[in-house]
């Protein structure tokens, strides 16, 4: 219905050749729909999970990083609905081996074609923030990308071939954005580190280093006085049953004396 609406022309037919494929069919419709409309909720729980390992800065550029993630996403999305779904489907369809084989298609087949293509390319779609995570970790820079175009575009038609199917004018439609969104992934990465920004991570990492140190030293204080409190308290207890000894030691002495006066 929504091709239909919007000019494009699928004469297409699915069949059913098994007794189960359609139950089977709503629960992947429902596992999918429910992965691409819980997917804003999925990025907010992996950012209050990995949020406290970062430092100030990192959590900066990781907190913009997964906050374009889920409108990303939903572009790759619409751009696999849209646009490379429908030309994949025109092309097995319109081919033909020959004129007396016709094309029966079932519904488990296009099924799992729809569900890989929509939401891998959704995925793909990631690429700008897996390189701010790795630009804000120092890992990557706009330099080190821009030496790797060549690279990339070999890259990205090897990924569009993948995740098409045999038509070459479906892998470069889905190419185009991908090499885009590999530029835009050079101007979301930050420049060469400055020397200043080394120096305050530098720092902090010292800051972290003596709080450490403090409190270690504030525990090893903390037992060593623990220790003095217990040896003290051990030789109060050994010292007081000698004292009944001494008098007791003493009287006989006085005794002696008078037998001796």
């Amino acid at each position: 219905l929504t091709y239909r609406l919007l000019g494009i022309d699928l004469s297409m037919k699915l069949v059913n050749i098994e007794i189960s494929t359609q139950f089977f069919v709503h629960l992947k419709v429902a596992a999918a729909a429910g992965l691409v409309f819980s997917f804003p909720f999925i990025v907010y729980e992996l950012w209050k999970f990995i949020a406290p390992a970062l430092y100030r800065k990192e959590k900066r550029a990781v907190r913009k990083a997964f906050g374009m993630s889920t409108g990303l996403f939903y572009i790759g999305v619409l751009v696999g609905y849209y646009v490379v779904l429908p030309m994949c489907l025109n092309f097995f369809v319109d081919y033909k081996v020959s004129e007396t084989v016709e094309n029966t298609i079932s519904l488990s087949s296009y099924i799992s074609l729809f569900m890989s293509m929509v939401l891998m390319i959704g995925i793909t779609f990631e690429f700008p923030t897996v390189i701010m995570v790795l630009s804000s970790m120092g890992l990557v820079t706009r330099s080190s990308l821009r030496g790797l175009r060549k690279h990339a575009i070999v890259v990205v038609l090897c990924i569009s071939a993948i995740i098409t199917p045999a038509d070459p004018l479906s892998m470069i439609v889905l190419a185009i954005p991908l090499y885009a969104l590999y530029e835009f992934s050079i101007l979301c990465a930050r420049k060469e580190k400055p020397e200043v920004e080394e120096d305050e991570e530098d720092e902090d990492e010292e800051e972290t280093e003596s709080e450490t140190e403090e409190d270690d030293t504030e525990e090893d204080a903390s037992s060593d006085g623990d220790e003095v409190k217990q040896i003290g308290a051990a030789e109060e207890t050994a010292e007081a049953p000698e004292s009944p000894e001494i008098e007791e030691a003493s009287e006989p002495s006085s005794d002696e004396s008078v037998n001796l006066t």
